[in-house]
């Protein structure tokens, strides 16, 4: 007790270096997690992506579509349970700036995926509705949307303006989930497309592929691929996460540019606290030359010196990180729910206190070896 009174009072002994010092601690922490949980929300939707679908699209590009006529072919490989057609559409609702997912879907869509929920009576009332549409939870939050609005959207892929009726929303199975997004029916897209332009009918973005054992799906997507070798439109079939993880290989320079100047963050405050640190010890000289005359040994002086550390850095880094969550909310709501996903991780929290710990232990090490190397002759000598 006598030493952590000892180790509180050197700490706080010049209050003004002391709050400027924590205060630095706090926000350097505190961005070192804000950036941290940005990584994390770029990889979000990866990392809820699932090992037991696969994608199937062109082996050129994304941008070309597949025949309608693959489905059918594609259901027949071994190993294959379900078959699920997606379209990009790509609509504006209201003003360019109003970004979020939309899909044309067919209507087994939402069997492979569980991790949506929609009451039976919305699915029902969508799956009657050829102008239906069922959104997530997050971007009903976002615009305010409820069943039986109409969301007018202006195609930018397919001209036009097109309503649809919502007819239910889908919650998220887990709070992770991400729900911003609009799907209705595949039938109506293609069916207005014949209409009015038969250039791209009976075309389809990607199939999303259920099957029946995960172990086996790098065997099922080539028994998949193969049965479209040669042909006009190969395919390339991946995993979901695969899928999911190539969009986010395009950002790698920028993801990589955020994991640096976060730890360039921590290293800027590290060598803050260092600097403070050898102060506090250069003041303290004959102090710490008095307490060996007294017979406390070196161990008990760096003891001193790494415990007034670890208290200023216990204080900063901990404010640091109780703050993160709520400036995380504030930093999603001033983004404009870019993230759709953006929550502090515990792995985020264990890694700011680790910053922290590892700031209070370098900025100590050279202070408590010259506190412990203070020899009593020259540090009473050094008074007045």
């Amino acid at each position: 007790m006598f030493v952590l009174k000892l180790i509180l009072r050197n700490a706080l002994r010049h209050k003004l270096r002391t709050t400027l010092t924590v205060l630095g601690l706090t926000i350097a922490v505190l961005a070192y997690g804000l950036l941290h949980t940005v990584v994390d929300a770029w990889y979000a939707g990866a990392a809820a992506a699932s090992n037991a679908r696969l994608v199937t699209r062109n082996a050129i590009s994304l941008v070309f579509p597949l025949p309608l006529a693959y489905e059918n072919r594609i259901r027949g490989v071994d190993g294959v349970t379900l078959v699920a057609r997606s379209n990009w559409f790509g609509g504006v609702y209201r003003d360019p700036k109003n970004f979020f997912a939309q899909f044309a879907v067919s209507d087994n869509y939402l069997d492979l995926y569980p991790e949506f929920i929609v009451p039976d009576q919305q699915r029902a009332d969508y799956q009657r509705d050829r102008k239906g549409a069922l959104i997530g939870r997050q971007l009903a939050d976002q615009y305010g949307f409820k069943v039986g609005d109409v969301i007018p959207l202006k195609g930018t892929i397919y001209p036009g303006t097109w309503d649809f009726v919502v007819r239910g929303i889908m919650e998220g199975r887990e709070e992770s989930t991400i729900t911003r997004q609009l799907i209705f029916h595949y039938d109506y897209l293609n069916e207005t497309i014949r209409k009015t332009t038969k250039r791209t009918v009976d075309q389809v973005g990607v199939y999303v592929v259920g099957i029946r054992d995960p172990d086996e799906a790098a065997a099922v997507s080539r028994n998949i691929d193969s049965v479209f070798k040669n042909s006009l439109a190969e395919t390339l079939t991946e995993t979901e996460q695969a899928f999911q993880l190539g969009f986010v290989a395009m950002s790698n320079q920028i993801i990589a540019a955020i994991r640096v100047v976060s730890y360039v963050v921590i290293l800027i405050i590290m060598a803050v606290m260092a600097n403070a640190m050898a102060m506090s010890a250069r003041e303290r000289i004959t102090e710490y030359a008095t307490l060996k005359a007294l017979g406390f040994g070196p161990g008990f002086l760096s003891m001193l010196v790494f415990g007034e550390s670890m208290a200023i850095c216990a204080i900063g880094g901990g404010i640091g990180i109780l703050a993160t969550p709520p400036m995380a909310e504030v930093f999603k709501r001033a983004t404009g729910g870019v993230f759709p996903v953006f929550m502090v991780s515990h792995e985020t929290m264990l890694l700011q206190a680790a910053c922290a710990f590892a700031v209070a232990m370098a900025a100590a090490i050279v202070p408590a070896v010259q506190a412990s190397r203070v020899r009593i002759v020259e540090g009473l000598r050094a008074i007045g």
